[in-house]
């Protein structure tokens, strides 16, 4: 019989060194028949083998999807972690999408969470597995968000060990955080300063989302090229 899960390769950076890990292929979830057609364009750009690989997303786990917006992403965790997993997605506001998307047998394992970013879940939400926070980490530069106080409840809502995994488009180093409003972009450097100034360990990063070609000083929606992103990994010490 054939397996439902298939092996993968991903390259990342783990601790300073290039090695490639093998990881549970997350194909066989792509292709399911229930998908939205937006959702399949969508992953043109998104590489979501690639990513929910990196993050190694696995059956069963607990996990929080900072920013959800119309619930792309949280769809992804909620069918990689499977009936068995849990999966909360967190937006500031509630995204008429992300409402309609919740109705869905995809995301029967999956609770809407309307907090601030600063404060982004309830007690009882604890001993996550994965906090996941795609695109969106450079809107809170400009938003009224305590961007310190963000990333130090992230760090409790993981159990030890847990991951946090953030994506993001790249601004230029010299730009830090002062860029999220006009070119909706962050500087690498300077989010991963912020994050482990709250306690996390940097362990992995991957180049599936990067376009060298990209200048990184024009507003992502009118780049004439690919906009070159990050993908980062980070852990809760033990």
């Amino acid at each position: 019989m054939r397996s439902t899960f298939i092996l993968a390769t991903v390259a990342i950076t783990l601790a300073g060194v290039s090695m490639s890990v093998r990881a549970q292929d997350y194909n066989a979830l792509l292709a399911a028949p229930d998908r939205a057609d937006a959702d399949r364009a969508n992953d043109t750009k998104r590489h979501p083998a690639e990513l929910l690989a990196f993050a190694g997303v696995q059956p069963g786990w607990r996990i929080l999807d900072m920013g959800a917006g119309a619930g792309y992403s949280t769809e992804l965790m909620a069918r990689a972690a499977g009936p068995t997993g849990k999966v909360w997605g967190q937006n500031d506001k509630e995204p008429e999408k992300f409402l309609a998307r919740l109705k869905t047998q995809a995301m029967s394992n999956t609770t809407e969470l309307v907090r601030p970013f600063d404060d982004p879940v309830p007690p009882e939400v604890n001993n996550l597995d994965l906090v996941t926070f795609f695109n969106f980490y450079h809107d809170t530069t400009y938003m009224q968000v305590d961007r310190a106080k963000m990333n130090k409840a992230i760090l409790a809502a993981l159990k030890p060990g847990g991951f946090f995994v953030v994506t993001d488009w790249s601004a230029k180093p010299e730009d830090g955080a002062t860029v999220g409003k006009t070119l909706h972009r962050i500087a690498e450097h300077s989010l991963r300063e912020e994050v482990e100034a709250a306690g996390f360990k940097f362990v992995a990063d991957a180049q599936f989302l990067r376009h060298p070609e990209d200048t990184r000083d024009t507003v992502i929606f009118k780049n004439p090229t690919p906009v070159d992103e990050f993908a980062l990994k980070f852990q809760k010490p033990m």
